[in-house]
Order: C-alpha cells, then sequence, then structure tokens
C-alpha cells in the first residue's frame, strides 16, 4: 500500500463545463442552492465550478459570508464518493487563505472531517488530512484539532496509511504537539514514531524526528525521549539525508535537557557525530548540533572530550549567522569551565 498513488480522477459525466457559473457576486449564492439539490449529478457539476472559484481569496472571503461552510460539512457525509471528494479538496483549498482558515474554526469543521479519517476512497483521506495538515499551521487550528481527540486517531493511522498520508499525519502532529503533547504520550506514540525514524523515505524520517522534537520540548515528554529513542537519533545524525540530521540533532538538543539524556547520549557516542554537523552547511544542524554539543559539556566526560576540541567552535564565531556565534560563545565558556 505504501507505494500506491492516490488518483483524483473524476467520474467521465462530471464536466465543468457543464456548469453554468452566474455572473459576479451571484455566482457563487447560485451555486449554493446547486449543491443543496436532490440530484447527485447537479450537486457534482457545483462542487467542480465551485472548486475553481475558491482559489480567489475574495470568493473565499464571501463563501464564508454567506454560509456555505454549514452546507460543504453536511456534503462531507454524502453517500457518493465524488461529492466527498470535491467537498474535501474545496475545503483544502479554502484552508490556503487565512480567511478560509479562519472561516473552518468559526464553523466548527473540524469535528465533522473526523468522520473521513475511514473513509473508503484513498482521495477522500488524503484531501482530510491536507485540511488538517493546513489547520494545525494556525495555532487555533491546532487548538481545535486536540479538543476534537484526533491525537490518539492520528497515531494509529501512522501504521496503516500510505506514506503519502502518513507525511501530511506528520505535519499535522508537530503543529499540534506544539502545544499539548499530553494526549500523543498517552497513545505511545514514542513506539510508533520510533518505527518512522528507520522508514526508507528521508521525508518521513525528517517528520517523525520533528515530532519527537516537539514532544521533547514539554517537561513530560523529555523522559520519555529520554527512555525509548537516544539512540536511534544519534544514529541518525550520520544520515544520507542533510535534513533528516538536522531534525535529529533538533530532537536531541530537546533530550539532553535532562541529566539521564546527556549521560544516554554519551554513551551513544554522540559526541564525533556531532562535531561532524557543526561543519555542515546547513545553519539549522549547526546550530543544534552547538547547543547539544554544550549540554553534553555540562558532563564531566562530555566536558573532557571537548576540551580537545574547541578550535572547531573557535571557527564558528565568524559563522554568517548571528544563532550559530552566540552558541558557539556560549559552548566555548561551558566547555572550558572550572570548578575553581
Amino acid at each position: 500500500m505504501a507505494s500506491t498513488l492516490i488518483s483524483a480522477k473524476l467520474p467521465p459525466d462530471v464536466d465543468p463545463t457543464k456548469a453554468p457559473i452566474a455572473f459576479g457576486r451571484r455566482a457563487l449564492p447560485k451555486l449554493s442552492r446547486e449543491i443543496q439539490s436532490p440530484e447527485v449529478l447537479t450537486q457534482q457539476r457545483a462542487l467542480m465550478a465551485l472548486c475553481d472559484l475558491v482559489h480567489d481569496p475574495e470568493n473565499v472571503y464571501q463563501a464564508v459570508q454567506i454560509g456555505f461552510l454549514e452546507n460543504l460539512k453536511t456534503l462531507l457525509l454524502h453517500h457518493d464518493n465524488t461529492v466527498r471528494q470535491k467537498t474535501t479538496e474545496i475545503l483544502y483549498i479554502m484552508a490556503m487563505h487565512n480567511v478560509g482558515r479562519q472561516g473552518l474554526i468559526q464553523n466548527a469543521v473540524i469535528p465533522v472531517l473526523t468522520e473521513l479519517l475511514d473513509d473508503p476512497e484513498d482521495i477522500c483521506r488524503k484531501n482530510t488530512h491536507q485540511v488538517l495538515d493546513m489547520m494545525a499551521k494556525l495555532p487555533e487550528g491546532a487548538v481545535d484539532i486536540l479538543h476534537a481527540g484526533l491525537i490518539p486517531l492520528l497515531v494509529v493511522r501512522l501504521k496503516t496509511e500510505s506514506d503519502e498520508i502518513q507525511e501530511l499525519i506528520l505535519g499535522t502532529l508537530s503543529n499540534c504537539l506544539r502545544v499539548e503533547a499530553s494526549e500523543a504520550l498517552a497513545t505511545d506514540a514514542i513506539t510508533i514514531l520510533k518505527e518512522k525514524l528507520t522508514h526508507p523515505s528521508a521525508t518521513i524520517r525528517n517528520k517523525a524526528a520533528q515530532v519527537i522534537l516537539e514532544i521533547g520540548t514539554h517537561p513530560e515528554g523529555k523522559s520519555t525521549v529520554c527512555e525509548e529513542v537516544i539512540p536511534l537519533l544519534v544514529s541518525l545524525l550520520e544520515d544520507t539525508d542533510p535534513e533528516v540530521q538536522a531534525s535529529a540533532a533538533g530532537a536531541l538538543m530537546f533530550a539532553t535537557i535532562k541529566p539521564k539524556g546527556r549521560c544516554l547520549a554519551l554513551r551513544a557516542e554522540a559526541i564525533p557525530r556531532l562535531l561532524k554537523l557543526v561543519a555542515v552547511e546547513n545553519s539549522k544542524a549547526r546550530l543544534s548540533a552547538i547547543k547539544t554539543l554544550t549540554m553534553l559539556a555540562e558532563v564531566a566526560e562530555g566536558r573532557r572530550k571537548l576540551l580537545e576540541r574547541t578550535d572547531i567552535f573557535q571557527q564558528c564565531l565568524r559563522d554568517p549567522s548571528e544563532a550559530v556565534k552566540r552558541a558557539a560563545e556560549i559552548a566555548i565558556r561551558v566547555i572550558r569551565w572550572k570548578p575553581f
């Protein structure tokens, strides 16, 4: 299933050229009436026309104002596959605009989308996850997803969905867990995320590391990350993909805030791998690596190993990134610190 392409091809009798659109501001009210038609073909053609119109933010604003979203919420549970497909696609396009995202929140669309997580049509599920991914980028949207109780449902679907949808789920989780991680921890998300850290897809490995990073920003998450995934994160520091390396270094940075995390990272031989990252072009990876090494320098064993390598940090003092320069200064200070 992982290699299956999700097709958005429509039935041959759904022709957007056959859906007449009224002029100007009358277009959307007319389509609003048509999508409530008892005839499925009329609904399909109206949705096809609407799909083109909502690319314009002015039309999205008008659609929200005239109450279009209430009708679309009803169509999410329609018996016809094409109606559900086009409805979810319209919601995704609307979610690309800020006014559309606000409209989806105000009209409580997210709880209704829960019903489509098990839709028999792959394209409907993909569109649904695209909507959730877009909504999660807005703090209010992430909160709505959390309140709808979607986190456990999303975590479980990482086991069964195609790679394409898994990427969307991981993106949604990353933004939501930045706000609150307790539900994910309660559903044993770390066990599933550990598997994703060794996935053949670099994108999935990267996004899984980002989710673990967000979990590690919470006090209750740090302990779980320490116990479960530090050795895997250390191995990802040598991943072939630079983005995976950067995300793994970021997750490790939060995991090593706790003393136990530092000890586990040292035991996993993190220092030589992190020192290599300090010299890479990716500034995000450099910054995370320097900050993680600073954490490890607070342990006597780590400080002893890093005292011989301060030249690497000295080179970072000429880095074009101010954040990297400041981190290097702090690292040198911590490494050279003496108790008396």
